[in-house]
């Protein structure tokens, strides 16, 4: 096979639909979004950032407040 034919993405295993038919399901299909990858899972630095944090700033007693939530 060449590069300029590529392998069909739908098939017609049985029926004959209308050029219609195969229109509204290849649109159905592309925003359903299956071609899509699945997003990349979260850092644990982001995963803290989301908690809300409190930032701590230096000076005395900053290990004490650390642990407080």
């Amino acid at each position: 096979m060449s590069e300029s034919e590529a392998a069909p993405v739908l098939r017609v295993v049985r029926g004959e639909p209308s050029p219609e038919q195969l229109a509204v399901l290849t649109a159905v299909l592309l925003r359903s979004g299956g071609g899509q990858e699945p997003p990349e899972p979260e850092s644990a630095w982001q995963l803290d950032a989301r908690k809300g944090t409190r930032v701590l700033h230096p000076g005395p007693g900053v290990w004490q407040r650390s642990l407080r939530r």
